[in-house]
């Protein structure tokens, strides 16, 4: 009787090892008719958004969902690189959010020098100390110099490229509450051009605000979140007649004013108002009922927000698209912050930013030439 009891055990036994064998071959021959075209479509993602144009073409011939993924993280259009400035040394970096990539390079030129604005791959930089104002373009190292000009309290910016003919600077400073002085400039002017304008609406000066070259007009975001506009062919400044954005009120904590930005998109004015404790709200300037729309979704267009310039792009990759790209790299230079409309959050997760610690001359966003080969 113990001998039969033994021999069903041992019976049993060999079944279970021999059902494990079996099991085993099975998941083996599975692994081995398993292909790349089987990877998860996020890991998918992640690797051919990391090709160059040429390799995500040849990618996309694989297989039909490859040629779906490529498609989606395809980068048509170059995106700004974050250009850092030293406080010591000519070492300059230029982070790549689309290949998460730092390129440095030295620019002995801009010593003693500080960015104001930047635009079609030009920077506008001032040096403090002898009151000069110059154009600098990293990639070709040209060197545009201006007529000098004090810069105190006021930011300054441009319109187009320096070697168009159509470019102009401007810089607006009050004088009081009331009373503005707008000076301009031109590449090739000998002085500066200051004329003081009567405002309607009170307007304030600062470091802290933004400006904006749309639709031949420059438009200015104060302090305070009102709207002044010069238009440069007619010589005119007027301070629009339209309340500042409506934030919640944990947005006007410390240092609020620090957290704004402002860009153009295809004729349109968007403001973006940060606040370290609560997701971003992003504002489009609606000219016709003089009022500040909340938005809720990009289109698809990215923004790139730094505190002196922004800029807007369409055609990034499916991961950059509908979000905001702030100014700040973290994780050793391998993650930039950003926030998606899509998803509501963060990127990288908990990342929201106090835009008040931060220097605003500490970096600035800046379009590279489509073949910058010969810069790295």
């Amino acid at each position: 009787m113990a001998g039969k009891k033994r021999r069903k055990l041992k019976s049993l036994a060999e079944t279970v090892a021999e059902n494990k064998r079996m099991t085993m071959k099975e998941k083996k021959e599975k692994l081995e008719l398993q292909t790349w075209s089987d990877l998860p479509t996020e890991l998918l993602e992640l690797i051919i958004s990391r090709l160059t144009l040429e390799d995500n073409v040849r990618a996309s011939i694989v297989c039909k969902r490859w040629h779906s993924v490529a498609i989606s993280v395809r980068i048509v259009n170059q995106s700004p690189w974050l250009m850092y400035f030293p406080k010591y040394g000519n070492l300059y970096e230029f982070y790549d959010p689309s290949l998460r990539k730092t390129h440095s390079i030295e620019l002995p030129e801009l010593n003693g020098s500080r960015v104001c604005y930047t635009k079609d791959g030009w920077l506008l930089l001032y040096r403090p100390r002898s009151h000069r104002m110059f154009f600098f373009n990293p990639f070709t190292r040209e060197v545009i110099k201006l007529p000098r000009f004090e810069l105190t309290y006021q930011i300054v910016a441009f319109s187009c490229a320096p070697t168009s003919s159509s470019c102009m600077l401007l810089t607006v400073k009050h004088i009081s509450p009331t009373i503005v002085a707008v000076s301009t400039c031109h590449p090739g002017a000998t002085e500066w051009v200051t004329v003081n304008y009567q405002n309607r609406l009170p307007f304030v000066s600062s470091i802290w605000n933004k400006f904006v070259f749309c639709n031949g007009l420059f438009y200015c975001l104060s302090l305070t979140g009102w709207i002044g506009v010069f238009d440069p062919l007619e010589r005119t400044w007027n301070v629009l007649a339209v309340p500042p954005p409506k934030c919640p009120e944990n947005f006007f904590a410390k240092n609020w004013w620090k957290g704004k930005f402002m860009a153009e998109h295809e004729g349109e004015i968007l403001v973006i108002y940060t606040c370290a404790s609560e997701n971003p709200i992003m504002f489009k300037l609606d000219r016709i009922n003089m009022v500040w729309e909340e938005m809720k979704t990009l289109d698809g267009v990215t923004i790139f927000a730094s505190f002196l310039s922004s800029h807007s792009r369409t055609d990034l990759s499916g991961l950059m698209r509908n979000s905001v790209y702030f100014p700040k790299v973290r994780f050793y230079g391998k993650r930039c912050i950003s926030y998606s409309f899509d998803s509501c959050r963060y990127y990288p997760r908990k990342q929201c930013h106090d835009w008040g610690d931060q220097d605003p001359f500490e970096n600035i966003w800046i379009e590279p030439p489509q073949d910058f080969s010969s810069f790295i």
